[in-house]
């Protein structure tokens, strides 16, 4: 949110900023969803990557450590 503040100009209200303003102020429904549909899919791409990842090293022969 940081990074936000200091980028983004006093006009533009990105998806950061907004979450910021609800938690602050009151926490609308709709960035509530819209925050929960990131962490899933942030929580969904991670696991996909590490699932790939270790496929990977079991085609190769590579031992985890």
């Amino acid at each position: 949110i940081v990074i936000v503040l200091f980028v983004g100009g006093p006009d533009q209200i990105t998806l950061p900023r907004q979450m910021w303003s609800g938690v602050r102020q009151e926490i609308s429904p709709t960035i509530l969803s819209v925050a929960t549909i990131l962490v899933i899919l942030s929580i969904c791409l991670l696991t996909v990557v590490e699932l790939l990842r270790r496929r990977n090293e079991r085609i190769r022969g590579i031992r985890p450590t």
